[in-house]
């Protein structure tokens, strides 16, 4: 069986395949939907729609579809268990093409869980958390209200249901379908809720598309269906070496975020460089813009791991992101092909990073973490193919950052007599 994932950002199309580049299945994230021929057991799309208006998100993801849709091939719309983005405009604009969409948003690995159609995070309703606040004031965090909103009927299942005799519940789903309901909300607590929705539904002959995170997509891709058809995947430690830094490029600014940068500088000792958000929003016209590209370089050539990030000011505005992170991207532009390996946190930093640099796609190798995938680019304009980590910036354990920077420095292969810290470069 085929997979097409589409996804509005680059680490939540990383995130929801990484799954099944675990079970064996040759997967590839394309940032270039509409121009990219990729074939592959499972496809991953980002179609960087997050930061558009609803009407020029769902027509975007609606080509993407068109272009990438093969047939026999089933689909699953990732959307942000955050609820972040344009995701019910787009689940509208796909539902007349793929059928019922199956909502089911909950990631139990990440603390992400859905009860009464709600979101909670790590037992916090989602709406109370800094993450949401960040970007949508007093909006409710209501899954129901939002497809309401975009323009579809929609339907509720619930755990006593989910949790119940399998043959009715596949009956009642059928019947939901039947009915020309065009959404149904799931709510799920564990992965085994998520095991049991994944199950019944690729089973079932009713057009139907799934509506998740990385916690659905996961346990589809643990099912026999999905894990016949394997590939030999090249292991990290037949991947090429590097004694080059590693490069960490955080544009997030969450709480989860800080704490993994935090425990990145204790336990890995990586230097680290935090850009003004002015020299940033003015680009090569700021008097200071020559000052940090020089920075950068000169402690990537000390062989120092660096660990470089955006930092925030009172004039900060949550949809600056994009810029802020393009013109990141645009600072290490000339010093890319120093670095041995790259970690991207924040789906925004990842795709402006490897767009700058000219890679458009990635072929998916391992899982370091729940949501935390590990990559090597499959064509670079430079030449340049690092092992690259992505993250969303919200995602993962407070370890989530070393573990990825271990990873990559065990994949490199480095030699620690060879590597010298540049001071004062703090």
């Amino acid at each position: 069986m085929r997979l097409l994932i589409i996804a509005d950002d680059l680490s939540g199309a990383a995130d929801c395949a990484i799954g099944f580049a675990s079970m064996g299945m040759e997967t590839v994230v394309t940032l270039d939907p509409l121009n990219d021929k990729a074939d592959a057991q499972v496809i991953a799309a980002d179609t960087d729609t997050r930061r558009l208006s609803p009407a020029r998100a769902a027509e975007r993801t609606v080509a993407a579809f068109k272009v990438l849709h093969q047939p026999g091939q089933r689909l699953y719309k990732k959307i942000d268990s955050t609820l972040r983005g344009n995701w019910a405009a787009e689940v509208a604009a796909l539902q007349p093409l793929a059928g019922l969409a199956i909502v089911a948003p909950a990631f139990p690995a990440t603390g992400r869980t859905l009860l009464g159609g709600r979101v909670f995070v790590n037992g916090q309703p989602l709406e109370t958390t800094d993450t949401w606040k960040l970007e949508n004031a007093d909006r409710p965090a209501d899954v129901e209200a939002m497809l309401v909103a975009a323009g579809l009927s929609t339907a509720k299942l619930n755990l006593d249901t989910l949790r119940g005799d399998e043959n009715a519940l596949t009956r009642h789903i059928a019947e939901v379908a039947r009915s020309g309901t065009q959404a149904l909300i799931v709510d799920a607590q564990t992965e085994d809720d998520l095991l049991t929705l994944a199950r019944l539904t690729a089973s079932m002959d009713q057009p139907l598309f799934w509506i998740g995170s990385g916690g659905l997509a996961r346990e589809i891709a643990s099912l026999p269906d999905f894990c016949e058809a394997r590939f030999t995947a090249v292991e990290p430690a037949a991947l090429e070496k590097s004694q080059a830094p590693i490069l960490i490029l955080v544009g997030s600014l969450s709480g989860v975020c800080e704490r993994q940068c935090a425990l990145l500088k204790e336990r890995g000792g990586v230097s680290e460089l935090v850009v003004p958000p002015e020299v940033l929003r003015q680009g090569t016209t700021h008097g200071d813009w020559s000052m940090w590209q020089s920075r950068i370089g000169e402690q990537l050539d000390g062989w120092s791991d660096l660990l470089l990030r955006i930092g925030r000011d009172e004039a900060f505005d949550p949809q600056e992101g994009a810029q802020l992170s393009s013109m990141l991207a645009v600072l290490v532009e000339p010093h890319f092909a120093k670095v041995g390996g790259l970690i991207a946190t924040g789906g925004e930093t990842a795709r402006a990073i490897l767009t700058t640099v000219g890679i458009d796609s990635l072929q998916l190798l391992t899982e370091i973490e729940a949501g935390v995938a590990f990559a090597r680019p499959t064509v670079s304009r430079q030449g340049h193919r690092p092992g690259i980590v992505t993250k969303a910036g919200a995602f993962g354990t407070d370890h989530a950052l070393y573990a990825a920077w271990q990873h990559l420095s065990d994949c490199a292969d480095r030699s620690p007599p060879k590597r010298t810290r540049i001071q004062g470069l703090q």
